[in-house]
This record gives C-alpha cells, sequence and structure tokens, in this order.
C-alpha cells in the first residue's frame, strides 16, 4: 500500500521541477485498491460460493499543463502509471505538451476556493484490513442468504449472486494555482441478489458504510433472500395507467441514469437535457426537492475534497419544483457561468472503474444525491386511497429513448414488485412481467408524495448513491412483456 505522504511528496516535487514548464500546471497522484467477492452459489450444480475473490490495484501520476503557443494558449494532459517518481512527472508532462490543443473556453485551472469541511472521515481498520478479513464478508452476505432460505424450508433451485467490494482511495494534488490538497477514502458496498429458480422470482438487498464497523453484509444476503420469498406467487397485470410507488431502488435507478446527467453542466452543454433553458423555472411537482451533497458525514459517495482540489459541498438542483441550479465541475462552471447564473465546481472527479484514477480529467459526477418531499409521510400513507396500483421494488436496463433532452425512457420491473389494492399491498406481480415506458417530465410532474423514511442506496455500475426515498406517482403507463 502506498501512503498519503508518498503521494503528497510526488505531486510537490514533481511540480517543483516541472513549474517552469508550463505557464500554469496542476500534478494529480492516486493510489486505489479494489477488492471484489463476486458471489456465485448454485444449490443444484456444484459451486464456490464466494467465486472470485481478487484485488486490483493502480496507481500513478497525472499532469495537466498550459502552454503559450505563439501568443495562444493551449492546454494538454499526460499521465504515466506504476510511477511516482519525478520520472513519471516529467513523462506525464512531456504526453500533456506532446497533446496540447487550443480550446477557446478554457479559462484557468482552479484555484483554491473555501475549507474542506470532512476529515479523518475514512475508516483506517478498512484500510488495513487483510484480504482473508474481506473474503470473510462474502461469505457473511452468502450465509445471510442461506440462512433465511433454510429457516422458510428452502434448499432447492436457488440461486445467490451479486457482489462484496471494498474500495480504497488515496489522492494528492497539487498546481502553481495554490491548490495543494489531498484526500483518503474508504467505501464498503454489498449488492446481493437472490433467485428460487423454479418459482421464477428473485430478490435484492444491500449494505453500504464508509466502516467496516456499521457495514453488515449478512443483513444484506437475508434482505435479498425474504424480498424473493415474498413474490412467491406472483400474477401478471394487462397494460394499464396505474398508481405507481416507487421503491427506493427504482427512485435510485432513474436518478441515476436520467435525472442526474440531465440536471449536468455536461449535458447542458451539449443541449442534451429535458431542462435545457429552464433555470428558475417550475420543472416537477412542487412536493419534490432534489439537491447533491459530497460532503454528508457517513455516506458513501462523501468526499473531503474534488478531484480539482476544491471542497465538496452542497449543490442544490430541484427546489420545491423549480431548476435552481446544476453539477458543476470548475471547467464548464467557468464556461457557462454569467451575470445571470454561476455554477459551483464541486462536482469535478477523475473516476474511472478503481476509483478515482490519475488517468483521466476531471468530469462532472454525482456524490451523494438527496431526494426530499415538500411533505413527507410515513410509508403507510404513502398507499391511502390507491384503489388499485402497484408497487415497483426493483427495475433494470433503464435507458433513454430518442435522446436525453427528449425525457423518454423505458426500463423493466424484474423483482420485489407487488399488486396494491384498497390501500394495502396485497398479490407478488410476477417478475418480468412488465415494462415502464414513460417521460421522466411525466414521472416528476405527477409525483404526489414522498416518503420521510430514506435509505443510501445503489445501482449496479453508478458512482454516486442516493439517498432514496419512496414516492408515490400518478398515472405511469405499465405495458406487459409478452411470454416466450
Amino acid at each position: 500500500m502506498i501512503g498519503i505522504d508518498e503521494l503528497r511528496n510526488c505531486v510537490g516535487k514533481g511540480l517543483e521541477a516541472t513549474k517552469k514548464d508550463g505557464v500554469e500546471l496542476e500534478v494529480f497522484a492516486s493510489w486505489n485498491e479494489l477488492v471484489t467477492m463476486r458471489l456465485n452459489y448454485t444449490s443444484d450444480i456444484p459451486s464456490m460460493g464466494v467465486q472470485e475473490p481478487k484485488s486490483t490495484q493502480s496507481f500513478g501520476v497525472g499532469v495537466q499543463a498550459v502552454f503559450k503557443d505563439k501568443g495562444k494558449v493551449t492546454i494538454g494532459f499526460g499521465s504515466e502509471s506504476n510511477n511516482l517518481g519525478p520520472r513519471a512527472v516529467r513523462e506525464a508532462l512531456r504526453k500533456a505538451r506532446r497533446y496540447r490543443f487550443f480550446d477557446p473556453d478554457f479559462r484557468s485551472l482552479p484555484s483554491p476556493a473555501g475549507t474542506p469541511t470532512l476529515s479523518n472521515y475514512h475508516d483506517p481498520a478498512a484500510m488495513e484490513a487483510k484480504d482473508t478479513d474481506i473474503v470473510d464478508l462474502g461469505w457473511k452476505a452468502l450465509r445471510g442468504a442461506l440462512t433465511a432460505f433454510k429457516e422458510k424450508g428452502i434448499s432447492k433451485s436457488i440461486i445467490v449472486g451479486g457482489d462484496v467490494c471494498v474500495l480504497k482511495e488515496k489522492v494528492a494534488i497539487k498546481s502553481t494555482m495554490g491548490i495543494d490538497e489531498f484526500d483518503e477514502s474508504t467505501i464498503l458496498t454489498a449488492t446481493i441478489t437472490t433467485m428460487v429458480e423454479n418459482e421464477s422470482v428473485k430478490g435484492t438487498g444491500w449494505s453500504t458504510s464508509t466502516h467496516l464497523q456499521g457495514f453488515d453484509p449478512e443483513a444484506a444476503g437475508r434482505e435479498a433472500a425474504e424480498s424473493a420469498m415474498r413474490t412467491i406467487g406472483g400474477k401478471r397485470i394487462p397494460p394499464g395507467v396505474y398508481e405507481v410507488i416507487f421503491s427506493r431502488q427504482p427512485v435510485t435507478d432513474l436518478i441515476s441514469h436520467i435525472i442526474a446527467p440531465s440536471l449536468s453542466l455536461s449535458f447542458l452543454n451539449a443541449s442534451n437535457t429535458p431542462f435545457l433553458g429552464k433555470l428558475g423555472k417550475k420543472v416537477c411537482s412542487s412536493n419534490l426537492s432534489i439537491y447533491d451533497h459530497g460532503a454528508l458525514p457517513g455516506q458513501i459517495a462523501s468526499k473531503r475534497i474534488t478531484c480539482e482540489g476544491l471542497p465538496t459541498g452542497r449543490t442544490d438542483l430541484v427546489s420545491n419544483g423549480l431548476l435552481v441550479g446544476f453539477l458543476s465541475n470548475h471547467y464548464l462552471g467557468q464556461k457557462l457561468s454569467n451575470p445571470v447564473a454561476t455554477f459551483e465546481p464541486r462536482n469535478g472527479f477523475r473516476l474511472h472503474a478503481l476509483g478515482r484514477d490519475h488517468n483521466v480529467q476531471a468530469s462532472i459526477s454525482p456524490t451523494n444525491i438527496v431526494v426530499e418531499g415538500r411533505e413527507e409521510v410515513p410509508k403507510e400513507k404513502l398507499l391511502s386511497g390507491i384503489k388499485e396500483g402497484v408497487y415497483i421494488g426493483r427495475i433494470w436496463y433503464t435507458y433513454p429513448i430518442n435522446g436525453m433532452a427528449a425525457g423518454d425512457f423505458t426500463s423493466t420491473v424484474i423483482a420485489d414488485s407487488f399488486l396494491i389494492r384498497d390501500g394495502e399491498i396485497s398479490t407478488p406481480l410476477k417478475p418480468n412481467t412488465v415494462r415502464i415506458n414513460s417521460n421522466i417530465n411525466h414521472i416528476i410532474n405527477n409525483v404526489h408524495s414522498v416518503t420521510k423514511e430514506k435509505k443510501a442506496t445503489l445501482v449496479w455500475a453508478a458512482e454516486e448513491a442516493v439517498i432514496a426515498p419512496e414516492i408515490r406517482v400518478a398515472g405511469v403507463r405499465l405495458d406487459s412483456i409478452a411470454t416466450s
């Protein structure tokens, strides 16, 4: 493991040795380790249970440089992996010089702005955890699922899959503009799926934490098994327009794949958002507010600083139905800010499959997205008054159709779902028989109520967490999927 002092030494000495070679220079160093326990248990076929424990590390340095070329300012980026010495910084700078280009919208590299509010928020125990201890987390998740099945007398036709992951991140950044920052974070996640094949049911469970002490993969496994068993005997429904309650996972899926990208300056800059030209205007139900907060204590997407060396914090996006902001990094914040609207650069991150990566430049990424209602209700009140509706617990393969700007999307209901009759949860909904075909503007403008209870929720491969409630929406179009 590489220590934070070594990363800070790398960027400090690297900047000192190369700063005469550019008008502005920024040196970023990172070290990441991702430990993954992939579950693959099948009751009827011999299997390993925890099938694929693996650890992947990456480290290196990236340099962003600003040059003067015959009166024009050009910018370039280069990186070098598996080396933190002066040679690595010089090589990254050489690549930046070689691939420099003129960008008329570029203003400057980031300058210091404020003081970070988070400190010492990572878990040293997770950072130093032995491989054997981490692998045991995978076995705990499997044990939780199998114990729940055993208690209900189910021992055949079981599949348990998913991942238990521990991500360790360390970064340091220093620039000629005065940035001199560092960060360390630990992220623990369990995403478990169980199936009872002969009943054609599926269930899911989650656990997230920044610390080993608060991490409970066994509970995630149990939750997944219990969820699958609750939906045994599911029924199909005819196509139509229904009153729908979206549970936390569907809310998170819609936020991650449709709403959050649409609230990013990246998509605004490309004119590829349904919210184009609507800043300051009503875009959804007045009972809905959304904000991003990268400095929430205890949340897995919280960071001390962005990968541009700037403090994280809260960015209000939608407030009581009004569009009030967009997610921004430094470059697009400078480009698109104007006398009427400014965009604080709280979301410039160099995220890749292995965490905060020296090989990529800072783009716009959400952190912890919080969804709130103006008048929040307990879950039982959410059901009140629904004569015939659908409780949707898990969706999959959510994507925009006709381009993000149109707002149209489609998604399949795959698990954890039920019919609602006379204000109560009733018959399970048969998995993979219903597809949502709707428009995100219709969904967010027809929010009836939002629960008080919220939980940090993830979707597969997402870089952000959503602090998600359950949401009741009127008039959602549900179509039947034909039987094969």
